[in-house]
């Protein structure tokens, strides 16, 4: 187990934000001496899922000044987080699960009462009430598309903002490892990238480098601190959709599988102020995102389900055309080529002659993949490929 104290200076890398507590050496006659409710703290440490506690709701002895602590396990041990409890807020000394979900229950029942049939109208939905619960300047549902670039697909912003929606993004701004950490990290805030950051000093008796990777109140990168700043952007709150991956097969029975997971996108928010938000909330927002993420499960089912109907559909129709011996059907008419697969141009060479819809190579290059085919794949059923190049073309 393990449990902490602030520091000024440190060898270890690990840094946390300003204002911010981490612990990282053992619950014993330290943090005893620091804080009451300890024995909460001690009956914590035996519990299956920890998360389900979060938040402790503690007091500085000294002070009496009240803390939440937020507890993780990490390498075998035990990181909590002590997050001051703002004057304004009021305290929750409930169950942290049982809590949050009262406060996300008005959203979830918006969520769970559309009807089925439009991602849009869903992630409509979804940063509107992400938008109410927080109050943030700006609420954006971030999708990931099949090579890994951003798109924002819906956003609600306060008046004179630049709107994002419809903008896409490199997949290099969000870096692989990132991604990896939003499957183990549901929510990440950044309260004041301008503060200055502490660094963290580990106890000499702990045998091995811990690290913050799980930790709320861990510092963020420099360079997601620049891109802050080019953005507008001073705080953000990021939630994560995560769905089932259908591409793992035999692995999406384990729900604590990372590798059956799929991270689908992001629910981002964006201050052009400070803004912190209390862990009680952040909570919230993750269980809303966890139903969010249900919900967008089901309609890309059900999108899955339209589109098989309507390709064996339009390739039924295709199909009776060559049977009929009027092959000029499958480009000239409706549906055509085009509906059935997706693509920017189809083109059909019948009798030595080339008919085209939509881009296409030129008549010449036409010819020249043909031939490139009759030679080397005449005895394919048909010839799939991103690139012709790579391909030997």
């Amino acid at each position: 187990m393990s449990t902490s104290r602030p520091a000024n200076s440190s060898t270890n890398s690990a840094r946390a934000t300003q204002n911010s507590r981490v612990v990282l050496t053992t619950i014993d006659a330290k943090l005893h001496a620091e804080y009451e409710e300890t024995v909460a703290l001690q009956k914590a440490v035996g519990f299956a899922d920890i998360n389900l506690l979060n938040p402790i709701l503690v007091h500085c002895k000294s002070s009496g000044k009240p803390y939440y602590a937020i507890a993780h396990r990490v390498t075998g041990s035990l990181i909590i987080d002590f997050e001051p409890v703002k004057p304004y807020e009021v305290f929750i000394t409930a169950a942290g699960a049982l809590q949050s979900y009262k406060l996300a229950s008005k959203s979830v029942n918006r969520l769970q009462a559309l009807s089925g049939g439009s991602m849009e109208r869903l992630c409509d939905t979804m940063v509107q009430e992400v938008f109410e619960l927080t109050g943030y300047d700006r609420v954006m549902a971030y999708k990931f598309h099949d090579d890994d670039h951003g798109e924002v697909i819906a956003e609600i912003t306060k008046p004179d903002l630049e709107p994002y929606l419809g903008l896409h993004y490199p997949a290099t701004d969000i870096p692989q490892a990132a991604r990896f950490l939003f499957l183990k990290n549901k929510v990440r805030i950044i309260c004041d990238c301008r503060a200055k950051n502490v660094e963290v000093l580990q106890d000499k008796k702990i045998p091995f480098e811990l690290t913050l990777c799980g930790s709320t109140l861990r510092a963020p990168h420099s360079c997601h601190l620049q891109y802050m700043e080019n953005m507008n952007s001073i705080a953000s709150l990021v939630m994560a959709v995560v769905i089932n991956d259908s591409d793992e097969v035999g692995e999406s029975s384990d729900p604590n599988n990372i590798r059956s997971k799929k991270l689908w996108g992001l629910v981002v928010c964006h201050n052009t102020s400070p803004r912190f938000v209390p862990f009680p909330l952040r909570y919230a927002c993750e269980f809303l995102a966890q139903v969010f993420a249900i919900h967008v499960s089901k309609e890309l089912e059900l999108e899955n389900q339209i589109s098989e109907k309507n390709i064996l559909r339009t390739q039924t129709l295709l199909c009776d055309l060559l049977m009929r011996d009027a092959p000029l059907g499958i480009v000239s008419r409706s549906p055509n080529m085009m509906d059935l697969v997706k693509c920017d141009g189809t083109a059909l060479l019948f009798k030595n002659t080339v008919y085209r819809l939509g881009a296409t190579p030129r008549d010449y290059q036409l010819r020249d993949i043909v031939s490139w085919l009759t030679e080397y794949h005449m005895d394919s059923t048909g010839l799939s490929t991103n690139s012709l190049y790579d391909a030997g073309c």
